[in-house]
């Protein structure tokens, strides 16, 4: 079985790159891709949000899961679904690829097509080849480095939110071409939709009640918790009861796990308290309507920092997360903008702790953000639009 599908996937590698070659490259088709085709959201959806308004005379295409295709469909957004005849079609004609995460190794770039890698986050944990071991299954750490590096090989331009990410993903990736050093487009949304009217839409689109604080949930995976390849294993370690319990006449909690997270947690018994919006398109209108972040090593809480509002790291891990799973670039536990806490004691204070005028002071917030949202205005969209289009133009004088 393993040899077939070795066979079929040499085969499905020759049909890309054989019809490649017979197809004329269309110089106003744009192909978008975000998190392997399974979400609206992200920098390539700020990127094709400008694109459309900005540039209407290119013709915008996404590149989609099957499994995930019903947002596309109600929000009438063009796509073509991954894998397909016509997709291998799109893929060869587009003038342009823009995606936040690694294609399949196998896809052959085809000849005058431009990649712009946006990728997902400013770095926390250690990326590509500066892992030291690799933990995740289906691979071992000098094959996982090779992969990586022969992928970001394919890449024309890579955009960094800081100039911190910037002299990390040039070494980790390997990447040696240009870098757009623009800010993220995805945090543009946190300038443009953030007043009140804003926050009470969204927050009556997800049905939630007005009259409450929001925090906001949002863990990363663990390399080593895993039920497959691609699937990895969550659940919650705080105590959600006494949560509920202590916290339910002031607050609700909103959830958002990983696209990785391959669970789907039984939140029925905290109904009107916890809610799950793993699912939901675009975490961005979820950082707009909660007062507190809760995270732990995700690169969420770099973009969360925009919007100057408190954040705890709920790092109940920590130790084996630093020292085994991935380890940090800069010393976490001295520089957060915020406390880290490690048991439901904790995060309870914490939470509490958000509600004094000098939570961020105390934190001194305001020089994290110079040093990693520097660039953040609103703008970076219009930045890395302006110019790949502007390459995309001198590619066909």
């Amino acid at each position: 079985m393993k040899s077939l599908k070795v066979i079929a996937l040499k085969l499905y590698k020759l049909l890309f790159w054989s019809l490649g070659r017979c197809f004329h490259k269309d110089h106003r088709l744009i192909m978008f891709e975000s998190f392997l085709g399974r979400q609206y959201s992200d920098n390539p959806r700020a990127l094709y949000e400008y694109m459309s308004a900005a540039y209407p005379d290119y013709r915008l295409m996404w590149s989609v899961d099957r499994r995930h295709k019903k947002i596309f469909k109600e929000m009438e957004i063009p796509y073509v679904t991954r894998f397909t005849p016509s997709w291998i079609i799109y893929m060869n004609k587009a003038t342009l690829w823009i995606t936040n995460s690694r294609l399949p190794l196998w896809i052959p770039k085809p000849k005058d097509t431009t990649y712009l890698q946006t990728w997902h986050g400013t770095p926390l944990k250690r990326l590509g080849t500066d892992i030291d071991t690799v933990h995740m299954p289906g691979t071992e750490t000098e094959k996982y480095k090779r992969n990586f590096t022969k992928e970001s090989n394919k890449w024309d331009y890579l955009i960094s939110p800081n100039r911190y990410s910037t002299e990390i993903f040039r070494r980790a990736f390997a990447y040696d071409r240009p870098v757009l050093e623009t800010g993220y487009p995805r945090n543009d949304h946190l300038f443009m939709n953030n007043d009140s009217a804003a926050k009470e839409h969204i927050r009556r689109k997800l049905d939630l009640p007005l009259g409450k604080k929001i925090i906001f949930y949002a863990p990363t995976w663990r390399d080593d918790a895993y039920h497959a390849r691609g699937r990895y294993k969550f659940d919650l370690q705080f105590d959600v009861d006494r949560m509920q319990r202590e916290l339910s006449d002031d607050y609700i909690i909103i959830l958002r796990l990983h696209y990785l997270i391959a669970e789907n947690l039984d939140l029925s018994r905290y109904e009107g308290f916890l809610y799950d919006f793993s699912k939901y398109e675009d975490i961005r209108d979820l950082y707009v309507i909660s007062d507190v972040l809760v995270t732990d090593y995700s690169s969420v809480f770099f973009d969360y920092a925009v919007l100057e509002r408190p954040m705890i790291f709920y790092t109940y891990d920590i130790d084996n997360y630093r020292d085994k799973v991935r380890g940090f670039y800069f010393d976490f536990e001295q520089e957060a903008p915020g406390p880290l806490v490690k048991t439901t004691d904790g995060l309870l204070v914490a939470i509490r702790e958000t509600e004094t005028l000098d939570f961020n002071e105390k934190y001194d917030t305001a020089a994290f953000r110079e040093r990693f949202c520097a660039l953040e205005d609103g703008q970076a969209s219009k930045r890395v639009s302006d110019e790949i289009i502007c390459h995309l133009k001198d590619k066909i004088v």
